[in-house]
């Protein structure tokens, strides 16, 4: 199974009975899954639907559906309001012996707000229906547009999380080189502070001294993190190749590494091996970049 992305765009549209539609679906990185409609007044009945659909497809991200409606072909309707008529016809006359004024005609009474409305005809209900349903099946095309988009935009991330991958196993490796991190190099810095601390006093216990060069040896060995960053590693190759919604997995190795990148540099005493973890840190930085865009 490929990698998705979580950002994309797709579009559907069509015309049913009287109805032309069009559907606009885009998503973008989220933590969730969280869908946004925004329907026009009378379409609420598809809106348990699409929801259901969305969210039975998608696992990440948060999805703006836009759905626009036109009805056409449709013959208006002028339909005369009596009761906004007849209290504008009573008012007139008892005005008439009030007021001075020409009697009124007809294009100004008709003329009066409420007095004329006009509608589109009357909609039959099997051509909502059939409106309806064309209208879902739409988003169901939108939503599978949005889908191919998404794994093809995650194709191109899995392509630079391996070549990420690729530089901090990398880096690893030369971690692991290091001339800093051979025992004779440690044995002798350790030697060295030792001298400088005994030409300065002589009250120092020599078995203490001991202890603590053991437990400075012990702090300086980077092992057991450049172990764990290669596994670390393996992991995350594995999760990639294996495709699927692996975000959140993928999240948390990012994490991981950048942890372990950090105990590295914490513990190095060595130029060399610092600098290599400072590189691993913003290896590491960039992977975890990318990781976010994954579902």
């Amino acid at each position: 199974m490929a990698l998705s992305s979580m950002t994309g765009f797709a579009r559907a549209d069509g015309v049913a009975a009287a109805y032309a539609w069009a559907w606009e679906l885009k998503s973008v990185n989220a933590k969730g899954i969280d869908l946004r409609l925004r329907m026009p007044p009378g379409w609420d009945a598809i809106e348990p639907t699409v929801r259901a659909r969305a969210n039975e497809t998608l696992v990440r991200g948060t999805a703006y559906a836009t759905l626009l409606v036109e009805r056409r072909g449709v013959e208006p309707v002028v339909r005369v309001n009596d009761s906004v008529l007849a209290a504008v016809l009573a008012t007139l006359k008892n005005l008439a012996g009030r007021v001075e004024a020409e009697p009124a005609r007809l294009d100004g009474i008709l003329a009066i707000k409420g007095v004329i409305e006009v509608v589109d005809a009357e909609e039959r209900e099997d051509d909502r229906r059939s409106a309806e349903t064309a209208v879902v099946a739409g988003f169901d095309r939108a939503l599978a547009e949005l889908l191919q988009m998404r794994r093809h935009e995650g194709e191109a991330l899995a392509r630079v999380l391996l070549a990420r991958l690729t530089e901090i196993a990398a880096l690893v490796a030369k971690a692991e080189a290091a001339p800093g991190r051979r025992a004779e190099a440690i044995k002798r810095r350790i030697t060295e502070q030792v001298a400088l601390l005994l030409d300065n006093t002589n009250r120092f216990d020599p078995d203490r001294l001991h202890q603590e060069a053991i437990l400075i040896a012990a702090k300086a060995d980077v092992r057991e993190e450049l172990d764990r960053l290669n596994a670390h590693v393996a992991q995350a190759r594995k999760l990639i190749e294996t495709g699927g919604a692996v975000g959140r997995r993928l999240d948390f190795l990012a994490q991981e590494l950048n942890r372990e990148s950090n105990t590295l540099c914490a513990k190095s005493n060595d130029v060399e091996l610092t600098n290599t973890g400072l590189e691993l840190k913003t290896v590491v930085e960039q992977f975890r970049e990318q990781v976010q865009n994954l579902e």
